[in-house]
């Protein structure tokens, strides 16, 4: 029986429901402070930036047919490998559990029953989007997104159509910190990429369709976010909702946006443990990511998540960097070795060179300059060992 595979539309549609997130809403609204002109310049750069990682993260795996974390063996090594796996599950747990915050209490702003209510329906429905399936999503997720659509455009509207400006610009975030924080959205979805592009029909058109549709659609939403808090000085969405009367729509918009969203993190964290042992089914294991997730969301705080997505830009920056000078520029498309010592090392230099960029006022962000110096590292460190070997 020959495999399903999805479409570039299929693909397309996967990565439009990511980018429309209350998550990415809420971040826009930090960029406030710098005003809506220099704003929207470091949204765009920290995206053209952070969404062509994601096209190459997402090339490799759907041209060797394997899912982000198998591809990361090939660099790493076959036991190496599993450390990112590893942090990979960890950071989508998180994710999990602070989409799922956000989106409740988003949606009891609106409709207040309680906000672990609103917790447990968000989760009900990523676990039906689950059941469902990647492959068999088809009309349910055209429909969905469709409304989406739709909703989001009606929000957008009312934002920009108010008229009225709030002045907010002041020293608050510099724009070399709003350019990382635009980065890192499309960056803490590096580690997950391949697993939908390893199932498409047409790889390099499925790869070049999500990172565009994501780009495009990740771009408005942070724009929303920052359009809201300089025009109408309300950065809480669900307020902004309910003074244009959306009511009903709004709902709808945060709930199934969280959902559509969420569902990627769970269902990737699903297929993460698949590459750590054959054992576990990648659907069961999604579902209970879920089920942390919203058991997190109802018992903790999450509101504030620019230190996590620093953490997860300081892990996977250098990760994937690795990953695309092997790849592309050294070639290789396989490995035997349990541990590549060589390229964890240079990943830990990796690591610890964004966490002292940090410190640093880079007007490009932290991402960029730390993949440069780690590919860079990479490929002069394969030289001087394959040079040694040569000799021996």
């Amino acid at each position: 029986m020959e495999e399903k595979r999805t479409s570039v539309f299929e693909n397309g549609l996967i990565w439009f429901g990511a980018a429309v997130s209350i998550a990415e809403i809420l971040t826009g609204t930090y960029f406030a402070p710098l005003g809506f002109t220099r704003g929207l310049i470091a949204v765009l750069v920290g995206h053209v930036i952070g969404c062509t990682m994601l096209f190459l993260a997402g090339l490799i795996g759907g041209k060797l047919r394997k899912s982000s974390m198998e591809t990361a063996k090939l660099s790493f090594g076959n036991k190496g490998g599993l450390l990112f796996a590893v942090l990979n599950i960890i950071q989508l747990v998180g994710w999990t559990a602070i989409m799922i915050y956000d989106g409740a209490i988003a949606a009891n702003g609106v409709f207040a029953v309680g906000s672990w209510i609103w917790c447990v329906v968000i989760a009900a429905l990523i676990v039906l989007w689950i059941l469902i399936g990647i492959k068999n999503l088809g009309k349910v997720n055209t429909i969905a997104m469709g409304a989406l659509f739709i909703l989001t455009v009606v929000l957008c509207f009312v934002i920009f159509g108010g008229g009225g400006v709030a002045s907010l610009t002041s020293d608050e975030l510099s724009f070399g910190a709003a350019v990382e924080l635009s980065v890192a959205m499309p960056l803490s979805w590096l580690p997950l990429i391949s697993d939908y592009t390893r199932e498409a029909k047409e790889p390099v058109k499925a790869t070049a369709a999500s990172a565009i549709v994501y780009g495009i659609v990740s771009c408005w939403m942070y724009v929303i976010g920052m359009g809201a808090a300089i025009f109408t000085g309300e950065s809480d969405i669900a307020q902004i909702m309910l003074k244009a009367g959306l009511g009903v729509a709004g709902l709808l918009i945060i709930v199934f946006s969280t959902a559509t969203t969420t569902f990627l993190d769970a269902y990737s964290a699903g297929i993460s443990s698949e590459s750590l042992s054959e054992r576990f089914n990648g659907k069961y294991i999604a579902i209970a990511v879920t089920i942390i997730g919203a058991i997190g969301a109802i018992c903790f705080p999450l509101s504030d998540i620019t230190g996590f997505l620093y953490f997860i830009g300081s892990v996977f920056a250098p990760m994937i960097a690795i990953q695309i000078a092997d790849f592309f520029i050294l070639k290789r498309d396989s490995q035997a070795e349990a541990f590549d010592f060589k390229n964890l090392a240079v990943w830990f230099l990796g690591f610890v060179i964004y966490r002292f960029m940090m410190g640093i006022d880079i007007p490009v962000g932290n991402t960029l300059p730390d993949m440069i110096v780690t590919i860079l590292i990479c490929v002069l460190a394969d030289k001087i060992i394959s040079k040694q070997e040569a000799m021996a």
